[in-house]
């Protein structure tokens, strides 16, 4: 893998984002296709160019909903984590003040910039982007998906 940085640590799936995603879209912009042509010019296979397009809207809420719920789900996985590394490195639980895009991008800070950054983010409410950017020393995370 390669190195991580704030530059190459986000994380593309080519079949999911540069395949999956252009075939829903292309068939929905089919079924519209087929939606004007059976409603305005044949006035046949309207139940296919719904089926289509209702086939079409489904494909993309699942794909959709799936990669959200899983970025939730590790979300919160990564909020427990650091608040259990910022609790064994200073015996208190972070800052309740931190949002949760706060707290994820503070995972990719080393131990010594964590806690420097942690309470620069609470006390002048850094953006997630602000603080990867301050982050000198980067912690690779490859878990995510």
């Amino acid at each position: 893998m390669l190195s991580q940085n704030y530059r190459t640590h986000r994380r593309f799936v080519p079949l999911h984002h540069f395949v999956t995603y252009p075939i829903i879209f292309a068939c929905l912009v089919a079924s519209v296709w087929l939606f004007y042509v059976a409603f305005f010019l044949a006035h046949h296979g309207k139940l296919v160019a719904l089926a289509i397009g209702g086939l079409s809207v489904a494909a993309l809420l699942i794909c959709y909903y799936g990669r959200a719920f899983a970025l939730k789900a590790q979300d919160r996985a990564i909020r427990a984590e650091e608040n259990l590394r910022h609790f064994a490195l200073t015996g208190k639980l972070l800052d309740s003040r931190l949002t949760t895009s706060q707290i994820i991008a503070l995972r990719f800070a080393s131990d010594t910039e964590f806690l420097i950054l942690a309470e620069r983010a609470a006390n002048d409410n850094l953006k997630a982007e602000e603080i990867k950017k301050a982050i000198v020393n980067w912690r690779e995370d490859h878990h995510r998906v």
